[in-house]
């Protein structure tokens, strides 16, 4: 690759801030490693994504088979149940040999874990659908080579790691977990403290040190040559440390990204960096850059709000947030989700809801068998992080009142809260455990002590055609219905992820309701989803200007004007 001026210059300014006067000589060291990763084959730029792209969020050990390894196994689901055709993406969450939690503490970032297949089943994987791959930067595992190299004292691994003095006043450092930041280890030259933001298997990687910069770019590209499509920065906020700073969303961490996107876009256009931060909206959307770092980020308050919203039935908070929420900049969109392996961040809801109704959002998720993990802050105190429990459970009924919310209720409640996610701005991902509704795995939690297994659990390929077997499993009808909602979404341009938004008053405080529209303005879509047990009737000619209305879902249509929304139920209605 010839480097363009523009590309020098901006490149060149990044690399300053990061590295001063050994900038030039990383640029060269930069443009190296892109050269050497330029594909044979340049994916189209100039359209991202459409209607159709769906992210489908798995563990490459997902599915076992007593004949396949498990990434083979998952492929031979994926075409039993003709999902590709509802899945543009596959998301393989961490698939390389780690020590600890379930991939996120990477051994070796060019393996594949041989307990999942091998590069040739991830290749399989990649002729039936695009994959998303995660990049976890900010740290690796204590038992990679990088790490035994560290502790043996060998160049450049020496340097590889953030040694800190224990007696360091660190308490500005903003944290994620309820753990201590420093953990000790014995090298060969003594004892050293090391910085370790989630744990002290997973140790942080130190960026300032060009070497662990040049390395990650190589991996990054790497995983394109493999097929990514999309790349998931794990973590991304916390990469960058300064001590007397918060150590998190530093500019130096968004300088890093922007170099990310740089190779990406000099090296293979059209493929997606998004970034994972689990941050207040507006900390979230700072990684758009100017359009020129992420080209996607988490839309993370969306989960909390929408529990809380069909929880209390109530849907004022989340109606003030979707009027108020800005759309993407251009060339950018939101990752919209509900679930995935991670628990419900609750750091997103941070000035959305009041405490008093935050701390019922806590108890109702304890009182469904959740849990609840913490974070510390500067005081020492700690507070909630993350609600641990699987999202189909957590919109069931509580564990000592299990007739207050019938079956019945129960999917429809949790299948709105999907048809919500599916329907707005951007591009939906949808977690394994939502789409065949897993319930609790309590079994799971108890054997590894850790609570987010309660949303991690695998499944042998029998048990899960067993429970998708049988029409009165909630499984079953979750997984029919899923499919359902997907066959239709991605048929709609105005679920384009570039299509318009625009939040609609529908006069209730019960119902969420929000207007899409085709990007050619031919189609236009009312969302309409009713968060409580009580029927609602709207007036059409409230909400928008029309009367008629068509839903897409198969419910009843709109008659003399009028549409009757059913307990939790909602409404995709093409207007006339």
């Amino acid at each position: 690759m010839s480097p363009s001026p523009e590309f020098s210059q901006r490149t060149l300014a990044d690399l300053t801030l990061l590295y001063g006067d050994a900038a030039p000589a990383c640029r060269e060291r930069f443009v190296s490693v892109c050269e050497r990763h330029r594909p044979a084959t340049v994916r189209p730029a100039e359209s991202l994504w459409n209607e159709r792209d769906v992210v489908l969020i798995t563990y490459g050990d997902q599915i076992h088979s007593n004949n396949e390894t498990p990434l083979a196994a998952f492929r031979s689901f994926i075409e039993d149940e003709s999902l590709a055709d509802l899945f543009s993406t596959i998301h393989l969450l961490p698939f390389f040999p780690y020590s600890s939690d379930d991939g996120f503490s990477v051994i070796d970032y060019r393996q594949v874990d041989p307990k999942l297949g091998d590069w040739d089943d991830v290749e399989s994987l990649n002729e039936t659908s695009s994959l998303m791959f995660d990049l976890v930067l900010n740290h690796c595992s204590s038992q990679s080579q990088w790490f035994q190299d560290y502790l043996a004292g060998s160049a450049p691994f020496d340097r590889f790691f953030i040694e800190a003095d224990p007696n360091t006043d660190l308490t500005a450092v903003t944290r994620p977990r309820s753990l201590p930041l420093l953990s000790p280890f014995e090298t060969n030259r003594g004892t050293r403290h090391l910085w370790t933001t989630f744990s002290d298997d997973q140790i942080d990687l130190n960026f300032s040190e060009v070497d662990v910069f040049i390395e990650m770019i190589d991996i990054l590209l790497s995983y394109v040559d493999r097929g990514a499509r999309i790349v998931r920065l794990d973590a991304i906020a916390y990469l960058w440390k300064t001590i007397g700073t918060s150590c998190i969303h530093l500019p130096e961490t968004h300088a890093v990204v922007r170099l990310m996107r740089d190779a990406l876009d000099a090296v293979a256009p059209g493929t997606i960096l998004l970034t994972e931060t689990n941050v207040p909206h507006e900390e979230n959307v700072s990684y758009f850059g100017d359009g020129d770092e992420a080209h996607m980020v988490y839309n993370f308050s969306l989960a909390p709000l929408l529990l809380d919203a069909f929880l209390s039935q109530d849907a004022g908070p989340i109606n003030a947030w979707l009027a108020n929420l800005e759309p993407a900049k251009p060339g950018t969109a939101y990752f919209n989700f509900t679930a995935s392996h991670d628990g419900v961040g609750v750091r997103p809801l941070e000035g959305l809801v009041e405490p008093e109704r935050f701390e019922r959002l806590v108890e109702s998720v304890r009182s469904r068998g959740g849990h609840v993990s913490t974070k510390r802050n500067a005081d020492g105190s700690d507070s909630p992080y993350e609600l641990n429990i699987a999202y189909f459970s957590a919109l069931g009924p509580p564990i000592d009142d299990p007739g207050s919310v019938p079956p019945e209720l129960h999917v429809r409640r949790f299948l709105s809260s999907q048809a919500v996610m599916l329907a707005l701005r951007g591009i939906p991902g949808v977690y394994f455990h939502s789409l065949v509704g897993t319930s609790n795995d309590l079994v799971g939690t108890q054997e590894t002590g850790r609570a987010r297994s309660i949303n991690r659990r695998k499944f042998h390929r029998d048990e899960l055609n067993d429970r998708l077997r049988n029409s009165t499993a909630a499984e079953k009808q979750v997984f029919d219905g899923y499919q359902h909602l997907l066959a239709s979404r991605i048929e709609q341009p105005a679920f384009h992820p570039d299509a318009a938004q625009a939040f609609v008053d529908a006069g209730d405080p019960t119902v969420v309701a929000f207007l899409r529209s085709s990007c050619d303005g031919q189609q236009q879509i009312l969302v309409l989803t009713n968060v409580a047990e009580r029927t609602v009737t709207l007036t059409l000619s409230d909400c928008v200007d029309s009367t008629d209305g068509h839903d897409l879902l198969g419910g009843p249509n709109t008659e003399n004007g009028h549409l009757i929304l059913q307990p939790f139920a909602t409404a995709w209605l093409e207007l006339a």
